[in-house]
């Protein structure tokens, strides 16, 4: 999601979830659980949680609900995030966060232990292989990248923007939407290995590792 798309979503997390949906070019509206976003972590949220090792690179963090988790527990994560709204709420809370684009310099690169794509962030940037690639640079030999794909078999690029319930529409950006089956496929070609595939409470996780290097 381009930085100038995301009045709405921010928009949304001042009101605590409003409703928001994913509008994409071919007619398809796919509602946003930005409520879901700004709670306490549920019970597949938990599972994602235990396998995560320090330190921890959440990726498109949001509101922070990972982030604040894990750093309650005492284990050293840093949220990423292009909404400063989101950002804000992180540190509101007491956790590390900063406003960047995964794309963009980070720091610790080539250092994280674990990196999460949480809630549909594979989709960022519209190029999962570009994201995967990227992913990959910034994880430590034999680290993992924790993955919530789609429940459904979907590998789409597609453009998108965001609409309110009330109708109001921002920009368009590109996005993806992937299925385990095509995840797996752009994650070999990234140089990333199979560790275990998951699913909790109707959602999909799949941790992915870089080979030694």
């Amino acid at each position: 999601m381009k930085p100038g798309a995301i009045g709405l979503y921010e928009e949304a997390l001042d009101m605590s979830g409003a409703t928001l949906f994913l509008r994409t070019a071919c007619g398809h509206a796919l509602p946003l659980q930005v409520a879901r976003w700004c709670d306490p972590p549920d019970v597949a949220d938990e599972e994602l949680l235990h396998r995560c090792r320090a330190p921890v690179l959440d990726i498109g963090c949001g509101p922070g609900r990972l982030t604040i988790a894990l750093a309650e527990r005492g284990i050293p994560v840093l949220g990423v995030d292009i909404s400063r709204t989101a950002v804000a709420r992180v540190h509101q809370a007491g956790a590390c966060a900063i406003h960047r684009s995964v794309f963009e310099p980070l720091p610790g690169q080539g250092r994280w232990v674990t990196a999460l794509l949480a809630d549909g962030n594979i989709g960022i940037g519209g190029y999962p292989d570009d994201l995967l690639r990227r992913c990959a640079r910034l994880l430590a030999p034999g680290g993992q990248l924790l993955i919530e794909a789609e429940r459904d078999d979907v590998d789409e690029r597609m453009t998108a923007w965001l609409e309110h319930a009330d109708g109001r529409c921002g920009p368009v950006f590109p996005w993806a939407r992937l299925g385990v089956s095509a995840l797996l496929k752009l994650a070999a070609a990234a140089d990333l290995e199979l560790v275990e595939e998951w699913q909790h409470a109707g959602r999909v996780f799949v941790s992915v590792t870089t080979r030694s290097r």
